[in-house]
């Protein structure tokens, strides 16, 4: 693993990044963090090394506000600012490589909104480990309606206890998309944390999380 910055710009200057490259990788994924914590969070971590043993190569990066120390995620236009700029480190460092883009929660969200304005050209689909949907207890779709203007495939992957996405409506949603997938691991919540009654660990579910990934991806780019 690679610790590298990726500058985003004159005025919001540069992040760090986090670049994995297994031998005989078969793509890249450009991973984005959730809001509540950064790149270096265990769950990322773990799915870093998952995906790592799928060969899977991930560059992982900070938002700004991450970068800086604050709890309040950055405005939409700065979050896409930061992920253009990790894509294009991204092609830079392995242009062989097909590119993908997502992340976890409002990282996964931020990258839809940008390629939902066209923006993502050079990356073949999105993938999100969780989505989130709606705010916790408060059900609804209208995150969602962006996704129409999505033009690439896309990849869902929820737990079906994830109280930002409710299972009917993620179903509902990932309905109305023509290119999507959804996948469900059982019993996982918002972080894919599963209780013990699954007989489910922790480890399992983020190697459920990178073997799904692998899997469509294979399928695209087979």
């Amino acid at each position: 693993m690679e610790e590298l910055k990726i500058s985003v710009s004159e005025e919001i200057g540069t992040v760090s990044g986090l670049w994995r490259h297994p031998e005989e990788s078969l793509a890249l994924l450009v991973l984005a963090h959730g809001a509540g914590a950064g790149m270096h969070h265990e769950f990322m971590e773990s799915l870093a090394d998952a995906l790592a043993a799928e060969q899977i190569a991930t560059l992982r990066y900070q938002f700004p506000y991450m970068e800086a120390g604050k709890k309040r995620p950055d405005r939409a236009e700065v979050a896409q600012q930061a992920i253009r700029a990790a894509l294009s480190k991204a092609g830079a460092l392995a242009p062989e490589l097909p590119l993908f883009a997502g992340g976890k929660s409002f990282g996964g969200r931020m990258t839809s909104q940008l390629a939902a304005g066209g923006d993502l050209a050079t990356v073949k689909g999105l993938i999100f480990f969780g989505f989130p949907l709606h705010p916790s207890g408060r059900p609804g779709m209208a995150r969602a309606d962006h996704l129409m203007q999505v033009a690439h495939p896309m990849l869902f992957l929820q737990g079906t206890r994830d109280r930002l996405a409710e299972v009917d409506l993620i179903e509902a949603v990932v309905q109305r998309l023509p290119q999507a997938t959804l996948r469900f691991l059982e019993d996982g919540d918002h972080s894919f944390r599963t209780l013990k009654r699954t007989g489910i660990s922790r480890e399992q579910a983020i190697a459920w999380l990178a073997a799904r990934s692998c899997e469509w991806i294979d399928e695209l780019i087979s």
